[in-house]
């Protein structure tokens, strides 16, 4: 369990309060939550997002006090545990039966119109905004009710204790009656302007009319289980699709692809679908997801990535030994002789590490036709779909970028979809610590800013690597998963017979790199399971093994190839040991780039917290006053 509550409501009231503030002509609503927003997660909500608060909230107010229950707690703009997905409003409650606390999560669409996306159930078209589907609103809560159900241990046991309600306030039911078809039980329901009565009916039926306070108290305080990772459960994922709750952009992106699958199997036509999102965002959860439903219903489909350390992974963890299973886990370069479309869909993760060829020095000189890998595994399913985060390009020769994936497309005649993940489901759901490493790092453009906080996550500065590897292992020891890597800028040795060399030393401390082999050497694991299998923590990793992992706690060294000087981080291209940064072909602008993604790929592992240590004195008194120490 983590320590301590997770404080993840921006504002609450009970809704007579929030009525009354509403109420207030020199206090507007929408101000307040944006400057809670703002101090509390780092966020500035745009001007669409706060007029739907001014008009969307106190509605669900009046209505909760109209029905008796003026004392019921509504938390608005809960943040779901570890995630940076947030929750329109949960109201906290008494149950009117049993006198228990009960929730109730209401998500408020201000749509007056809406219809299923080409008969789709899971899909929707709103007009006036875009031609693009949005996820059915029923499914968006219903997916909410199941996350909190998953990670508020408050919850663990009382599944039945929150619901979910739609509540299309300004629709009426001729507008969006084909959304009504989507709703299957009372657990989850959905009411528009028409259905204003019955929805005040349904909250007496809910809540008793007393106070939600403590109810809201206890939901706020309750521990929260660490995220489910994705190599612990991934096992019965493909079986077992409900072990992971898809959220919003994240079921959106899959149920396109479902539909771009049926599509084109009933056209014998092609469509490519494009998933983009940051580390932690649940590309990989969408990928598992997708290739369980494809199995179960009979599709031809495979889940290829470009990292040994990944798939060798999920050969492991998903396949469990299972030639067949096995068989649907490939690498990007066994594409190089697919028959067109042989497959339904290939799902194309870690998509930022395509090459721009498949060939290498072991390809048989028959088969180097000089085609590009993306031509390759775009021509192998009707539905090929790519999921990249652009700045996770780490070497030389990466060419899985949105605009060669759109442009390659283009110049085949395919439609695309994107879906751009917004959520953070690594790195304790933290935004704004994922901002303030791209700030530092100097890839959006900002200068770097000091870290403000995050009850969420926690970033920390160790003054030396000794001190580095005693709060990771101190961490280790009460249970939680730690490793530590660092940027690639000391040799690599080979074994010394049964036993791996320290390469990495600073000031007398040392340890060795993780494995480069599929072979384990003494206690330490192969390279590709560094991240997930015991042992792992007496390495250091590299950016090649630890690149698509996540564990609890993060280490990560700083090396001499990110140095501070004249007032910003700048690269040092002759520190690095990385033998792809000595090719001339790479120009020192790309060397510069990748040294960045390098170091952000290692910066947001994390799931709880990360430590950062500089072998470089002026680097660590810069990031000293980055971080409060």
């Amino acid at each position: 369990m983590l320590p301590g509550g997770w404080s993840v409501a921006v504002v609450r009231h009970s809704a007579e309060g929030l009525l009354q503030l509403a109420s207030v002509p020199e206090r507007v609503l929408s101000e307040v939550i944006a400057e809670q927003l703002r101090i509390t997660q780092g966020v500035n909500p745009g001007r669409s997002e706060r007029r739907s608060w001014d008009r969307s909230l106190p509605v669900l107010a009046r209505d909760l006090v109209e029905a008796g229950l003026g004392g019921v707690e509504m938390l608005l703009e809960y943040q779901l545990p570890l995630t940076s997905k947030r929750a329109d409003v949960i109201l906290a409650g008494v149950d009117r039966h049993s006198g228990d606390d009960t929730y109730v999560v209401v998500e408020l669409k201000q749509w007056s119109h809406a219809e299923l996306y080409e008969d789709d159930a899971d899909l929707v078209l709103v007009p006036g905004m875009g031609s693009h589907p949005k996820l059915h609103p029923v499914l968006q809560v219903h997916g909410y009710c199941d996350y909190l159900a998953d990670f508020v241990g408050a919850l663990e046991h009382r599944r039945h204790a929150v619901r979910g309600v739609a509540y299309l306030h300004n629709a009426n039911d001729l507008d969006i009656h084909d959304l009504y078809d989507r709703v299957e039980d009372e657990r989850t329901r959905l009411f528009s302007q028409s259905r204003r009565g019955q929805f005040v009916d349904y909250l007496r039926t809910q809540f008793a009319p007393e106070p939600g306070a403590r109810a809201a108290d206890r939901l706020l305080a309750s521990a929260i289980r660490p995220s489910k990772q994705l190599l612990k459960v991934a096992a019965a994922e493909i079986k077992h699709r409900d072990r992971f709750v898809l959220l919003d952009q994240q079921r959106l992106a899959y149920g396109i692809v479902l539909h771009a699958v049926e599509k084109a199997r009933a056209a014998d036509s092609k469509e490519v679908v494009i998933v983009t999102g940051g580390p932690g965002s649940g590309k990989s959860v969408i990928a598992l997801s997708l290739l369980g439903e494809l199995a179960e219903r009979g599709y031809p489909a495979h889940h290829a990535t470009g990292s040994r350390s990944f798939t060798e992974t999920m050969r492991r963890h998903v396949a469990r030994g299972s030639t067949r299973t096995k068989a649907m886990f490939k690498y990007f370069n066994n594409f190089m002789t697919a028959k067109p479309n042989d497959l339904d869909v290939l799902i194309c993760d870690e998509a930022h590490r395509i090459r721009e060829t498949s060939a290498n020095r072991f390809t048989k000189a028959v088969e180097r036709t000089g085609r590009s890998q993306l031509d390759e595994l775009m021509s192998a399913a009707r539905v090929p779909v790519f999921l990249l985060d652009e700045h996770q390009v780490v070497r030389p020769g990466e060419t899985g970028t949105v605009a060669d994936i759109r442009a390659h497309a283009q110049a085949r005649g395919l439609t695309v979809q994107q879906v751009d993940l917004d959520a953070q489901f690594r790195c304790g759901g933290s935004r704004a610590y994922e901002e303030w490493v791209l700030r530092l790092l100097g890839l959006n453009g900002e200068d770097p800013a000091p870290w403000t906080g995050d009850p969420h996550f926690e970033v920390t500065l160790a003054d030396s690597p000794y001190e580095l590897e005693g709060l990771l292992r101190g961490r280790l020891n009460d249970g939680y998963s730690a490793r530590m890597t660092a940027g690639y800028c000391w040799r690599w040795s080979d074994p010394d017979g049964d036993r791996l060399v320290s390469d990495v030393r600073i000031d007398g401390w040392s340890k060795p790199w993780n494995v480069k082999g599929d072979r384990a050497v003494g206690d330490a694991p192969p390279s590709a399971l560094w991240a997930t299998m015991p042992g792992g923590f007496e390495q250091v990793g590299c950016v090649y093994t630890a690149q698509g992992f996540e564990y609890d706690w993060n280490g990560v060294v700083l090396g001499p190839d990110l140095v501070y000087r004249d007032g910003r981080l700048v690269t040092v291209r002759g520190a690095s040991k990385d033998p792809a940064l000595t090719k001339k072909s790479v120009t020192d602008e790309q060397a510069d780039r990748l040294i960045r993604n390098t170091y952000k790929v290692l910066l947001t592992r994390g799931m709880i917290g990360t430590a950062v240590h500089s072998v470089d004195a002026r680097t660590q008194d810069f990031l000293a006053t980055l971080l409060d120490r």
